[in-house]
């Protein structure tokens, strides 16, 4: 099998652990029916069938989960070789990939990468937006702004910052709204809530109030989206401390609501950490977002 093309191996990978053709999609910026032709043709190569399709998704044959862990060994020596060839990399010029949340990404990164592209034109910056907690150790990006601690021992990790939240509501919203005090006020209120992620869930229930799902009548799991629609008027929505109080559209509601600081690690895999570039690019970000007032917002 001298000419096969590894690069079915990297869509088997994401179809096996995304559990979809779609979500595959999403993770590798590639489209449904080129992930079908190859998931296809990955079969076809090796006289199995790897996925029973179903309704929801894929789902892994047992010749599929057999599979899977080679893949991944393929996927780790790959992105082994990636890195030890990046890490030797000495020079400040080439391309940097960053991972962050939506609020992250929208909110404080266009003017900390414009700043680290003044400082350092050489860099191309590549930014990811989203949700997603991507692979450091498979090159999804090369420093990542998490939310959590990653546990992994070959990443780095630095706290840069607590990041305090607050409630915000438009003025149109307001205006002949119930009165708004208290935690207790909020069951009264309409509230911008998330659709699958039951953070707000956890979040009420901690402050003694059980909710469902239905009890926020407008649901994404955008972030950027929840904020807008907080701004448009649709309600009470939830968002950094300093990315909210730069919003001309709404006001800060309820500012003395127990709403626990998240704190920021900023990651990047040690082997990377030897390169010139990534190690500029890194330092950058720690410096900048440190300035920042996330934990006060002012």
């Amino acid at each position: 099998m001298d000419d096969f093309d590894w690069n079915l191996v990297k869509s088997f990978l994401a179809v096996a652990e995304t559990g979809s053709l779609s979500g595959a999609a999403r993770r590798l910026k590639a489209s449904q029916p080129t992930l079908g032709r190859h998931m296809a043709e990955l079969e076809t190569r090796l006289g199995v069938t790897l996925f029973e399709r179903l309704p929801r998704g894929m789902a892994l044959t047992r010749a599929g989960t057999a599979l899977l862990d080679h893949a991944r060994r393929i996927a780790a020596d790959t992105a082994a070789l990636s890195l030890t060839a990046t890490g030797a990399a000495q020079d400040v010029a080439g391309t940097v990939r960053i991972a962050a949340s939506q609020i992250v990404a929208h909110f404080l990164l266009p003017e900390i990468v414009t700043a680290l592209r003044n400082a350092e034109p050489g860099l191309q910056v590549e930014i990811v937006a989203s949700n997603e907690i991507q692979n450091l150790l498979t090159r999804d990006a090369d420093i990542a702004i998490r939310m959590t601690a990653p546990a992994q021992t070959e990443l780095i990790a630095r706290k840069v910052a607590d990041v305090a939240m607050g409630a915000f509501a438009a003025p149109s919203y307001l205006e002949g709204a119930p009165p708004l005090a208290s935690a207790q006020d909020l069951l009264h209120h309409t509230v911008v809530g998330y659709d699958r992620d039951d953070l707000m869930i956890r979040g009420f229930a901690q402050m003694g109030h059980r909710v469902t799902r239905d009890f926020f009548p407008v649901r994404t799991d955008d972030q950027v989206l929840h904020w807008r629609l907080a701004e448009a008027g649709a309600g009470i929505g939830f968002n950094q401390l300093y990315a909210g109080l730069r919003s001309p559209h709404v006001l800060r509601v309820l500012p003395d609501l127990p709403l626990p600081a998240l704190p920021m690690y900023l990651a990047v895999h040690r082997e990377l950490r030897t390169s010139l570039r990534i190690r500029r690019a890194y330092d950058f970000l720690a410096e900048a977002l440190a300035a920042l007032p996330l934990s006060t917002g002012r």
